[in-house]
């Protein structure tokens, strides 16, 4: 029998990840917020792997707690995830997945495009991906990868912030067709934000590219989920952090 995974979070994409594994032949323990996660680590000691799938508000907190004989055998997949966010708890090079498909209650998941991952279990997500038909690749280092968070990054916050200015029910095609320098005015601005977040530039172009290739992944994609004003607010923090002007989101901000 193959060890264990963990899942630590029971959310919809929790639900798509542990479905690949049950079909991979993994065994799946799910960890709610109500579990002892320490008493938990004592009985499973060597998973092949430990799922961090909580929302973004609840990582860092998740990973404060991750006891010692689980930091080893981490994989990520969070929305706005960077490296900073793993390196702040003096975690080394988990497994990360930058994923591109999306899962709503009630529905199926739909691939937007394929999906990234990096990392010593990289071959364990990729199997249990497959065996859903979620197409999914291996990146070759982890500066690849890096861009490929700052890639989501670009496109879930530009997408997100543009639509808090556009009408009720926009989609990311006439977001693009109907509003592109707008759209770009907010990506580059979120690009600065990254850029701070990452101590480093990266090529604008090639990220403006990989957005729109999500963005044609799927035309009716809406701009603004319940998240845009968190994320909005979230990042503007970040600006005031490394004073960045960003004065179109703080205009966008400034009309909440």
């Amino acid at each position: 029998m193959n060890d264990p995974i963990v899942v630590i979070g029971t959310g919809e994409m929790s639900g798509v990840f542990a479905r690949g594994f049950l079909k991979e032949g993994y065994p799946v323990f799910p960890v709610t917020r109500q579990m002892d996660m320490a008493g938990v680590a004592k009985a499973l000691t060597t998973p092949a792997l430990v799922l961090v799938a909580v929302g973004e508000n609840d990582l860092h907190p998740v990973l404060e707690k991750i006891p010692a004989e689980w930091r080893d055998c981490l994989a990520l997949l969070q929305n706005e995830l960077l490296p900073r966010d793993w390196e702040a708890h003096s975690l080394q090079a988990p497994t990360v997945i930058s994923v591109w498909f999306e899962k709503k209650r009630g529905q199926d998941y739909k691939v937007l495009v394929p999906s990234p991952v990096y990392g010593g279990a990289a071959p364990i997500i990729e199997g249990a991906m497959g065996a859903l038909d979620i197409p999914t690749w291996e990146v070759g280092s982890s500066d690849e990868m890096e861009y490929e968070l700052v890639r989501k990054n670009v496109y879930i916050l530009t997408t997100n912030i543009t639509g808090l200015e556009l009408p009720a029910g926009t989609d990311v095609d006439m977001m693009w067709r109907d509003h592109q320098p707008l759209a770009r005015e907010i990506a580059n601005e979120v690009m600065d934000i990254q850029f701070k977040l990452i101590g480093k530039e990266l090529d604008r172009e090639r990220l403006i590219e990989g957005m729109v290739e999500g963005i044609k992944g799927d035309l009716e994609h809406k701009c603004m989920g319940r998240s845009a004003p968190g994320r909005l607010k979230r990042n503007l923090g970040f600006a005031d952090e490394f004073g960045l002007a960003v004065p179109k989101l703080r205009a966008i901000a400034a009309k909440l």
